[in-house]
């Protein structure tokens, strides 16, 4: 999937939608997504951890999604992130790389960086796959 209008069958009036989140590619393996920082700030005008866990979820439970294929799920049963540097404007990227594909579950890597491609948050989430 490419960046287009397929990518907003995905939370369409969700959450992701709200918080300006764009796929721009999702497989088994690999899932790419980019957020503004503006409107998913905390009061000190930094992005908010709460917002890019939810990008990491997105991210994660999208590729375990196509993991699971047709007929089965993936949600989110455990996330981790942690924050490296502070971003106060423009656009965070995020990339899940799978670490594991099994049956049951799947558990991925979650980089995230700025536009100068600085990496400020690392997480890690693991979703359980069952039919759905």
């Amino acid at each position: 999937m490419t960046d287009s209008e397929e990518a907003y069958t995905y939370g369409s009036g969700g959450l992701i939608s709200r918080m300006g989140i764009r796929i721009i590619e999702v497989t088994a393996d690999r899932c790419v997504a980019t957020m503004p920082v503006e409107g998913n700030t905390q009061p000190y005008g930094l992005l908010h951890g709460g917002a890019s866990a939810a990008l990491a979820e997105t991210v994660g439970s999208l590729a375990a999604m196509a993991h699971a294929g047709e007929g089965r799920i993936a949600v989110g049963v455990d996330l981790s992130i942690t924050h490296h540097a502070a971003v106060r404007s423009g656009m965070v990227t995020a990339v899940a790389t799978a670490l594991h594909r099994g049956r049951s579950a799947a558990t991925y890597d979650v980089a995230f960086s700025d536009e100068q491609g600085t990496r400020t948050a690392t997480a890690r989430l693991t979703c359980f796959i069952r039919n759905a």
